[in-house]
């Protein structure tokens, strides 16, 4: 079992640390993965800091966050009620959905994944493809072979595959053995396929990342899923199997996203390009125009509960200045006592015939202004750092907005860490101890984050890994010289000692 942290540092940048890498004993049912949860929590002394836990979407990670949230709840208030605090996996949930479609083609999907181990299979067939390739003069020049656990790698397998449906019948002409060619008609299928993956394929990238807020942006990938799987299930013109298909697919959605999902929504609010307009523009289209109604104020009334119980911890830690708005007035530092004046009778005059307007919340006024207008891409504005240069505007919203922005939505770096530890416990260290494992996994992934390293940066990477080759080169030859001038030394006494040397 994995555990990874996720939260926001002192300069406002989103931070990932692999906390614990523990080997897990069955029987794997909720209540013991919530203990060795607890305790891994324990052992960092931060279950009291836990905001929300996200997981897959197993039956037993299931009773494992609600035997969670019941011993948290009696220690603390979680936010909101307890209503954010389980965070299904996005990417499995795409993932489902995927898997339920796919397997509609599934026949023809073998067909490809069978074609292209088998032209990969040694160098003369490949040479042979090659050729039909460059008698084609196609600009493309690689198939791309799946991994069956990854549907995004069917994906990436089908569209570089479809590049070259010309080659495929040729290559059969000239290749007796070859029997797994896909029809005329199968490539028009994938066609049909890929234009719907595509889609997925893009939210699932977006989502993924976590070096950036990803809680924000993923309500606008709902959308246009949503959009698209409504077309095409609503166009007469349309294939009986992608028909099907999307059937299958949008029963997910709704299992899963059919009810409005507050982390997401408060998340997208808090997206200084979106604020409440993101939600005015996606409900109507995504629900009845009644429940779109009812959905609205079920997310104000989240947003605003939300917003005061920070407002009730700002206050109760002792936030700077006061919790409630007080209208004075500035001078000198004399004090009145309204008894013993008129002060009191002209105080109570003003409160009769002056409307003061009480000062709005940081909440309203945030709301309240226009949307951040950014012409860049979703990716790579950074909302943690406008919260940061508006944390003095909005002093308890931005602890608000930093909280939900560190939220991950998926999974996907823990998974990763697994993938590491593949190559860690590989066939030749299979008997290392779990102590072991988690030393190596959990120290590497905190080196490269002490030092800013990352693993899609080789150059830097590459560098490194040089410096430190040498580093360890000079420090073997400083001792093995200490070595070398230790036993000369040793030597020398004992020569000392004795009474005859031999020329």
């Amino acid at each position: 079992m994995v555990l990874t942290g996720h939260f926001v540092d002192s300069n406002w940048h989103l931070q990932k640390r692999v906390l614990s890498f523990i080997h897990l004993p069955p029987p794997h049912r909720g209540l013991e993965i919530a203990d060795n949860l607890y305790k891994c929590l324990k052992d960092w002394c931060i279950e009291n800091k836990v905001f929300t836990i996200s997981v897959d979407n197993a039956s037993n990670n299931d009773s494992t966050v609600r035997i969670l949230s019941e011993t948290f709840s009696r220690v603390k208030k979680l936010p909101c009620g307890g209503k954010m605090f389980h965070v299904r996996c996005c990417a499995h949930i795409l993932n489902l959905m995927v898997k339920d479609g796919l397997s509609r083609i599934g026949h023809i999907i073998e067909d490809i994944h069978d074609s292209v181990t088998f032209i990969n299979q040694n160098e003369s067939r490949l040479n042979l493809f090659s050729e039909i390739v460059q008698q084609l003069q196609l600009p493309h020049r690689k198939l791309i072979l799946e991994c069956k656990t990854r549907w995004n790698s069917t994906y990436e397998m089908l569209s570089a595959a479809i590049k070259f449906k010309e080659v495929f019948p040729m290559y059969k002409e000239r290749e007796p053995r070859y029997i797994s060619c896909p029809t005329n008609e199968d490539w028009i299928n994938v066609e049909k396929v890929c234009e719907i993956l595509e889609v997925f394929y893009s939210a699932t990238n977006i989502i993924s990342g976590s070096e950036y807020p990803t809680s924000n942006l993923f309500l606008n990938e709902v959308y246009r899923i949503k959009v698209l799987l409504d077309k095409k299930l609503q166009d007469p013109n349309e294939y009986y199997f992608v028909h099907d298909m999307v059937r299958c697919m949008k029963q997910n959605f709704d299992k899963y996203w059919g009810e409005c999902n507050l982390m997401m929504l408060i998340g997208a609010i808090l997206d200084p390009r979106c604020k409440m307009r993101v939600i005015e523009f996606c409900f109507p289209r995504m629900y009845p125009e009644q429940e779109a109604c009812e959905n609205i104020d079920k997310v104000k009334k989240a947003l605003y509960e939300l917003y005061g119980e920070y407002v009730d911890e700002y206050c109760s830690s002792g936030g700077e200045g006061n919790c409630e708005t007080v209208v004075g007035l500035s001078g000198n530092n004399v004090n009145i006592q309204p008894s013993s004046s008129g002060w009191s009778e002209f105080a109570q005059f003003v409160r009769t015939v002056e409307n003061i307007q009480p000062q709005k919340s940081d909440l309203d006024n945030y709301l309240e202004e226009g949307c951040y207008i950014c012409d860049a891409g979703p990716t790579p504005f950074d909302a943690l750092q406008w919260w940061r240069s508006n944390s003095l505007k909005y002093r308890i919203l931005s602890r608000m907005a930093r909280d939900i922005l560190s939220i991950p939505i998926t999974t996907v770096a823990s998974e990763a860490t697994f993938s590491a530890g593949s190559r860690v416990i590989d066939t030749y260290r299979a008997s290392l101890a779990p102590e072991t494992v988690e030393v190596l996994l959990c120290g590497g992934d905190w080196c490269r984050s002490l030092h800013g390293l990352k693993r899609k940066n080789k150059v830097k990477l590459f560098f490194c890994c040089c410096c430190c080759f040498f580093a360890i080169v000079a420090a073997f030859l400083v001792l093995l010289l200490l070595l070398v001038c230790c036993t000369r030394d040793c030597v020398g006494a004992e020569l000392v000692k004795c009474k005859y040397i031999d020329a």
